[in-house]
């Protein structure tokens, strides 16, 4: 493989590239869920193939390819060449790049247990006990587990002189319970919504979750939710839990900081952003219990790597510092913009597709509070847990989400569970009127494996670092 990348170097110099790089991605995934007291699906998947991505002419050029022989990349180089120089008849502005040492260098996922390694029969027999445990919940008409394991190699050579081989280890898994009645459907997830819960980490990731411990309590919360109380109305505190202020974090201050969407890149699809950069060092964007950073070292998260696709170091960016912003997620076109260096923000969605800037770990630090504190402090309010649908508009500002579950808080104590919650704000506003964000104790890393960018669309996986957090004088209401 490595002869193969220096190979496609080779070419698109020879062809007048006056910077090339070459990522050989070889991915395995293996799926297997569960549904209704049956095994649904086992399934193993596994590609490989190469893309080069230059300049030439001061426009970028990308082409990938699936044959890994002389030929196929030989191709390749020279068609990412041909693609450069056709942009550069529009391209007025060629394009600069931020320096990078270049560096020859590997990087591995801590992993306790290989998940390609557990048994199938275990995985298996995990699914069916979960399976188990819901259906001793008879209000509980569709059941549904799974779990996807994967490993991806990646080797990066540039023409500055880089040489990087990493090896990302992933598993995640989860389960839903549908509750129906003659008028009612609510769905109760775990540990997360969207099918799973995932983590840079091996087998032993899967088995912290304890999965089949809490089928039947997640279970009888979706049958309780079928005849509870509808959410109220009103402005009123709101107490968000680590799943729920882990997506608002991603797509209230994740994706507003992409500096490809300040300058406009991403206008066409994911949008733009509210954070232009006259507003670094003094924007309030939130209260001063909010700090948060983009963090690709962060033990466990989905963002979390050696290296990034441009072969700029993994690092630490502060985004918001005790509410003030300070900073975007970047990369080395983009930062050089602001005469900046790369925050090492640029990954692709495999070799067929051509880096973006996406989020690494974007993470609300923790603070000095407690959920329980929380609570025996709010007078009245709502606690909501796990997502259930969101909306943002195309600058990240006017947002309203659903979360599957609440408890309404009266008197500092949890006065029982109501349906269907909902809520709304503007994100400079919202985080503003955040007071209090619980402690070390109970901050998590979670794993977004659906955050989607680009022309022709890329999914990530992301990660965010998140605990139980309050706000003042939110919009509620049932969806």
């Amino acid at each position: 493989m490595r002869e193969l990348a220096e190979r496609a170097l080779d070419t698109a110099t020879a062809a007048g590239a006056t910077y090339a790089d070459c990522r050989i991605v070889n991915r395995r995934i293996q799926m297997v869920s569960a549904k209704n007291g049956s095994i649904a699906r086992i399934e193993l998947y596994e590609d490989e193939g190469l893309g080069v991505r230059v300049i030439a002419g001061g426009s970028w050029g990308f082409a990938a390819c699936s044959r890994l022989d002389g030929a196929g990349v030989d191709a390749s180089a020279a068609r990412a060449v041909r693609i450069a120089r056709a942009g550069a008849r529009l391209n007025s502005v060629p394009v600069r790049l931020a320096p990078v040492a270049p560096v020859t260098a590997e990087y591995r996922t801590p992993v306790g247990r290989d998940p390609f390694s557990v048994p199938l029969d275990e995985k298996v027999a995990l699914l069916l006990a979960v399976d188990a445990g819901m259906a001793r919940v008879a209000p509980v008409a569709v059941r549904e587990a799974s779990l996807e394991v994967s490993e991806e190699h990646r080797l990066f050579v540039s023409s500055e002189g880089s040489r990087i081989d990493q090896t990302i280890v992933e598993s995640g898994a989860g389960f839903d319970a549908i509750a129906t009645s003659a008028d009612e459907v609510q769905t109760r997830s775990y540990p997360n919504s969207f099918g799973r819960h995932q983590l840079c980490a091996g087998w032993e990731a899967i088995e912290e979750m304890r999965l089949a411990e809490n089928a039947e309590r997640i279970a009888e919360e979706a049958a309780m939710l079928l005849t509870a109380e509808p959410c109220p109305v009103g402005m009123m505190t709101v107490i968000l839990d680590g799943t729920q202020a882990a997506l608002q974090v991603h797509e209230s201050c994740g994706h507003p900081t992409e500096l490809d969407r300040v300058f406009g890149s991403e206008a066409a699809f994911a949008g733009t952003s509210f954070l232009t950069p006259e507003l670094v060092g003094s924007f309030r964007y939130g209260s001063e219990a909010v700090t948060i950073t983009a963090d690709a070292t962060t033990p466990g998260g989905l963002g979390t790597f050696g290296w990034d696709d441009e072969g700029v170091p993994a690092q630490r960016t502060v985004l918001v510092d005790q509410g003030v912003f300070r900073g975007y997620m970047s990369s080395r076109e983009t930062a050089a913009l602001l005469d900046g260096a790369s925050s090492g923000a640029m990954r692709a969605d495999g070799w067929s597709r051509i880096p973006l800037i996406r989020m690494t770990n974007v993470n609300l630090l923790p603070g000095t509070s407690s959920l329980e504190e929380m609570i025996a402090t709010t007078e009245e309010g709502v606690y909501l847990e796990t997502n259930r649908s969101w909306s943002i508009d195309d600058r990240r500002l006017n947002f309203q989400f659903g979360t599957q579950n609440g408890w309404l808080i009266r008197g500092g104590k949890r006065a029982g569970l109501v349906r269907n919650p909902l809520y709304r704000g503007v994100t400079p506003d919202f985080w503003r009127s955040c007071d209090a964000v619980a402690g070390p104790a109970e901050w998590q890393m979670w794993g977004v494996v659906n955050c989607g960018k680009g022309q022709p669309g890329q999914l990530m996986h992301v990660g965010h670092g998140a605990a139980p957090c309050r706000f003042q004088r939110v919009s509620v209401g049932p969806a």
